[in-house]
Order: structure tokens, then sequence, then C-alpha cells
């Protein structure tokens, strides 16, 4: 790795954390010598980025440090643009338009070279077949998830019963033949995960859930892992 791109390299491993990182870890990321980590904070340093240093600590970048989208790695135009083909596969057509509006925007400020690998990038997530239409729009649910508010829907289960969920909404997912809206269910009390194709009607309500999203987050990961040594116990015969 040349001695620019290690640079900016130690400069987003210190923006990605938001706490102090000891040169060894450092070291071991960059996979460096951590006197070669010394050398490069102090040259950093010289240079006017805001790192800061304590012994035993480690260390960490101040806040509001930002770099230019110019100063993009290979690596990240090919992630960046995998990312934006998965969307563009598996999303609906405003967040389709969404993405293509953002990689517009990036490489808008990119030198030719730049913009040229980025768009030559190597990597695909192609989808074969098709997804299931929704009937409702998914943006009213995207919205909701970000700004906190509950969700009513009319859902249709897999036999066609539909009934009335009032939603505390935690996150959408994308996968290979569906997108599904996952939160906390009210009438059921408990996290569930709805197919958005299976959702008739929906009813973003100005009441919020009584907890963050960021605290859902952490209860239904809870959740998920619970039902993971629920089937690993299931599968080894324990009582």
């Amino acid at each position: 790795m040349a001695r620019s791109e290690r640079l900016l390299t130690l400069t987003q491993a210190l923006r990605r954390r938001r706490r102090p990182v000891t040169a060894a870890t450092l070291a071991a990321e960059l996979q460096v010598s951590e006197r070669t980590i010394y050398r490069d904070v102090a040259s950093l340093q010289g240079t006017g980025v805001p790192i800061r240093g304590e012994a035993g600590i480690g260390y960490i970048l101040e806040p509001g440090y930002d770099l230019p989208p110019l100063m993009l790695t290979p690596e990240e135009g090919e992630a960046l643009m995998l990312g934006a083909r998965f969307v563009r596969e598996r999303g609906d057509p405003e967040l389709r338009r969404i993405i293509d509006d953002a990689i517009a925007k990036i490489e808008a400020v990119l030198p030719e070279s730049t913009r040229l690998s980025l768009r030559e990038a190597p990597l695909y997530a192609p989808l074969y077949g098709s997804l299931p239409l929704d009937r409702i729009s998914t943006s009213q649910m995207r919205r909701a998830v970000r700004d906190n508010r509950k969700l009513r829907i009319g859902y249709r289960d897999p036999n066609g019963q539909e009934t009335e969920r009032t939603v505390w909404p935690v996150l959408l997912g994308y996968f290979e033949r569906s997108r599904v809206l996952i939160g906390f269910c009210e009438l059921r009390q408990d996290f569930r995960t709805f197919r958005t194709d299976r959702i008739e009607t929906i009813q973003v309500l100005e009441e919020r859930p009584p907890l963050r999203r960021a605290v859902l987050l952490r209860q239904w990961e809870k959740h998920v892992a619970e039902q993971e040594w629920g089937r690993q116990d299931c599968a080894s015969g324990a009582p």
C-alpha cells in the first residue's frame, strides 16, 4: 500500500470510530507496525488533521473533520457501486431514483479517471426474476421508520386473512425475493415481520412509539438472537 493511500485509510479508520482506538489495533487493521502508525499519525497531525492521542487510551479523530469526496479509493468506489446496484435491482421506483441522484452527485465531484472506474466497477448484485408488486407506497414506510412514527396497516397473511395492525417500525429489509417491514406489533405484543406486498393499506400516525427506534432496534436484535439460540437448543436436543 502506497503511503498516501495508507494515510487515507488510517484517517478513515479513525473517522469510523467514536471511541479512542489504540495504535496496536490500527496497526493490525492496516497490517503495518505500531511504529508506522505513530509516524503516520504524526504526519497527519502535522497537516492539520485533528487527531487527539493519549497514552494508554489511544487515538480519536475530533468531530467535524471531513474528507473531500474526491478522496475515494478504488475499493470504496467498488463497494459504493455494489450497494447502488443492489438498490437498483431490489428497491422501489422512488428508491432507485434516489440512488441514481446520489451517485450523480458523487460523480460530479470526482476527477474523470475516478469517475470512469466508479462507473465500471466490476461488482454486481443481479436479481433473477422479479419481486412481488407492492400495493402501497413504500416511501411512506421509509419516512415512518426515519421519523419514528407508528404505522397502522391492513395486512393479509399467506392464507388470505386480513387484520389491522398498529406497528412500531424498526427497519425495512430488502431480500432476494421480498421486501419486509420489521416492527413491534401492538396486536401480538411482540416483534413481527410483514411482507410489503401483503400490506393492503397503510397510514402513518402522528403518535410516536414509546421507545426510540435505536432502542427498538437493540431489542429486536436481542429477540432475534434469543430465537436463534432456541433453534440451536432444539437442534442439539437440549430440554
